[in-house]
């Protein structure tokens, strides 16, 4: 069988969403997220969890090009994203990929290389690739979000908690309850407002609230579900939790016309007077 053939038959065994028959079909397989060529039970295991992440696999074979010892298929993949995949949540929604198989024909049989853009499967999935160095040997780097609520006032506590997690699977779970738990806390009439950040192997949330009373709204339904997943469902390796209060706080802003740092509450000599702005 040449190489053409190989390639349509390998592709197929994908459609048609069994791990064992992509394995069967390829001598050895490499793709953006094996790291290195996969064989046999390693390359079903591969399989079963990309077909698990994304469901319902249908791929349009658009081009094949090449003759018996190698050949090249271009296609175009639509699937339903059910998995977490690359530490971004399941969306629940369908997506399209582009992407090319190049199979060689060996006297062990097809030796498969796929590519595919990976940003691009991200901004279908609705995400802005952002690149920061791991570590540069003092520091480590992460990524931040913030969710405000439009009000001004000085916060009256802050509460730091942080989780230790394993992997991107476990990372888009903390999220999607993190989600949860910011909406319900957005409903409530002392929460000011929250920033999230990821660094390292850790995730970190600082909220802040008017007044320590007004922190009771933390132990709303949805902080309360995760903290069972941690106690009784193995989420995560470690948790941290603290509350703060502000010793003493100080706002500043620079006057857009003469420039003069003025202090809240205070005007510039043009008499500006910098607006209130969220603490967090």
């Amino acid at each position: 069988m040449d190489a053409r053939k190989l390639a349509e038959a390998h592709l197929e065994a994908w459609g048609s969403g069994d791990a064992e028959a992509v394995a069967a079909t390829a001598a050895t397989y490499a793709d953006p997220d094996t790291g290195a060529p996969l064989a046999g039970e390693a390359l079903a295991a591969h399989a079963a969890a990309t077909l698990s992440r994304f469901r319902n696999a249908r791929f349009d074979v658009e081009r094949v090009t090449g003759d018996e010892g190698a050949a090249a298929v271009s296609w175009r993949l639509t699937a339903d994203h059910r998995e977490p995949y690359l530490g971004m949540p399941a969306t629940g929604g369908a997506v399209a990929v582009d992407g090319v198989d190049l199979v060689t024909a060996g006297a062990d049989g097809p030796h498969v290389r796929r590519t595919f853009d990976r940003l691009a499967l991200a901004a279908a999935l609705g995400h802005t690739a952002r690149f920061t160095p791991g570590s540069d040997g003092t520091r480590e780097f992460g990524v931040s979000a913030r969710a405000a609520t439009g009000r001004t006032e000085r916060p009256g506590a802050l509460v730091l908690t942080w989780l230790e997690i394993r992997d991107d699977a476990e990372a888009a779970d903390v999220d999607l309850l993190s989600v949860e738990i910011v909406k319900s806390l957005r409903a409530t009439r002392g929460f000011l407002g929250v920033t999230t950040f990821d660094v390292g192997g850790r995730k970190f949330t600082l909220s802040a609230f008017d007044r320590p009373e007004s922190m009771r709204a933390v132990h709303a339904r949805p902080h309360q579900r995760a903290m069972r997943r941690f106690f009784r469902s193995g989420l995560c390796t470690r948790v941290h939790t603290s509350v703060w209060y502000p010793a003493s706080a100080r706002d500043y802003a620079r006057c857009p016309t003469c420039e003069q740092v003025v202090a809240s509450g205070a005007a510039c000599g043009c008499g500006w007077t910098p607006d209130d702005a969220p603490t967090l």
